[in-house]
């Protein structure tokens, strides 16, 4: 269990650099959601939705394809990160070019609402090129530092980047009004230029944390050589294009619910709606940070570890336990949405709170599933993600529209959970057929089953009352810790 060992360490680096990252980017909600109104925070999540959406495209399914080549061509490491590099860089730049001359009609287009001033958009618009752009090109060298086992230089460049966002967010939102009210030195400057809750300081502040991140990043940047291999790339490009699709359409299932939001609800509301439907997602984004983590460690070992003779008992094993973290959390996270509802400050949000435990159970399948995919990156079968992901694009397409007009955002929230629950159902079938691998299929949905009847009981059946969720949740735990208790034991006793 030496392998499990080392994927848990790494992965705890990962781990507490991803959470400490988003805790510190979370306490930005309830400054926003204090300082903007809802229809105001509609904007700051139509916006991040489409760049969600830009980036899956930019980034072209490259990072998946650069650790499967690792694998494959161990003596060609260079190469593979020469072209991997390359192929980003040259889209990037395209939509660099092309987002700078079309800004203007595209920030008419994404407004939604004639009540917003359109120069703002157009603002908006070229700080988001220029954050995408630079988002972009900082894939590759990101996905090295996780090949090269450096788990603790990314966490660095990452809280680097999170603490320039975060710390220009406080100056611009809270300390430079506060200096304007109090008339400290230098108000009467910041005064001359100021504007007063606009929402274009967060994306700026984007960009300069962007920036930052690029310039951490410049020894990885040096290492690069400008050759382009065509025939090593044709291979990566065969293998990366479905990851692309399947990628777009996962960030469909994410992202497209806010967008049309916008669109099929009437203009007075649809902003709003959409702002409060983003800030209680923020909730749900717990999960969201557990499964990131998981990713990043995830990733590079079992491309790495493919190879090995236990390698799918491993998967296996993985699997499992991480079924188990992600009920524990789903539960946790459902008996305490009492205290959690306070980061969002101003109660006309609180409206929505309902539906956080569907955005939850949602993330929990889509955490399995990307612990299931494995089998077609593994297979060199990535078509089969491709034809998941439109199976999920196509339910969350079809769902949004018809229950949408009727239900709003909650309609959207049922809509994201089913979606993700029909992927990992078709994931787990098809790789059972391709590549099976021994998961404990029975003690797993005994945990998913389990965590949903804690989540209604706390919920909806005692409203939300923390004291016996909380009780409710440590049975929970008592009753994993006395199903487990042999396995555990066995694992740790085990020899390298």
């Amino acid at each position: 269990m030496s392998a499990i060992k080392k994927f848990l360490g790494q992965t705890a680096i990962y781990g507490v650099s991803t959470v400490l990252s988003r805790l510190f980017n979370f306490i930005l909600t309830p400054i926003y959601t204090s300082v903007y109104a809802p229809g105001t925070y509609g904007i700051f999540t139509t916006l991040y939705s489409y760049a969600s959406l830009i980036n899956a495209v930019l980034a072209f399914g490259m990072e998946s394809t650069y650790f499967r080549y690792l694998t494959k061509y161990e003596d060609k490491k260079q190469e593979v990160y020469n072209n991997s590099f390359l192929c980003i860089a040259f889209i990037a730049t395209l939509f660099l070019v092309t987002g700078f001359v079309f800004a203007d009609y595209i920030a008419i287009w994404t407004n939604s609402s004639s009540d917003n001033n359109i120069s703002d958009y157009q603002d908006y618009i070229r700080f988001f090129v220029g954050i995408l752009f630079v988002d972009a090109i900082c894939v590759i060298p990101f996905a090295k530092l996780r090949a090269d086992e450096k788990p603790l230089k990314y966490s660095f460049i990452k809280f680097m980047n999170i603490g320039t966002f975060v710390g220009l967010n406080l100056f611009f939102l809270l300390l430079i009004p506060f200096i304007i009210k109090h008339d400290w030195p230098l108000s009467q400057w910041f005064a001359s230029w100021y504007r007063f809750q606009w929402i274009g300081y967060v994306f700026l502040s984007n960009l300069i944390a962007s920036v930052v991140t690029l310039i951490l990043l410049v020894p990885e940047f040096l290492k690069l050589q400008l050759k382009f291999e065509k025939v090593l790339f044709m291979k990566m490009f065969s293998y990366s294009w479905p990851i692309l699709v399947a990628n777009l359409s996962f960030i469909v299932n994410e992202n497209l619910d806010k967008l049309v939001l916008s669109k099929l609800l009437p203009e007075s509301v649809a902003d709003i709606n959409v702002g409060i439907y983003g800030a209680v997602c923020k909730i749900a984004m717990f999960m969201s940070i557990f499964i990131t983590a998981f990713r990043l460690g995830a990733e590079p070992f079992f491309f790495s570890f493919s190879k090995n003779v236990n390698a799918r008992k491993t998967y296996a094993v993985i699997l499992h336990y991480f079924v188990i973290a992600l009920a524990l959390l789903f539960v946790a996270l459902v008996a305490n949405i009492e205290v959690l509802k306070y980061f969002i400050r101003r109660e006309e949000y609180w409206v929505g709170l309902p539906a956080v435990p569907f955005l939850l159970f949602g993330y929990l399948c889509l955490g399995i599933y990307m612990n299931l995919s494995i089998w077609y990156r593994l297979s060199d079968q990535t078509r089969f993600g491709l034809y998941i992901s439109l199976v999920g694009a196509f339910i969350t397409v079809v769902l949004n529209f018809v229950l949408i007009p009727k239900y709003s955002y909650m309609g959207s929230a049922w809509v994201s959970m089913f979606a993700y629950f029909v992927m990992m159902v078709i994931s787990y079938v098809l790789g059972q057929k391709f590549y099976p691998i021994p998961y404990n299929l029975k003690r797993i949905m005994l945990y998913l089953c389990l965590s949903m009847v804690m989540v209604v009981l706390s919920f909806w059946v005692f409203d939300r009352n923390i004291y016996i969720g909380n009780v409710l949740l440590l049975a929970f735990l008592g009753l994993i810790v006395y199903l487990e208790k042999e396995e555990v034991k066995a694992m740790i006793k085990s020899k390298p």
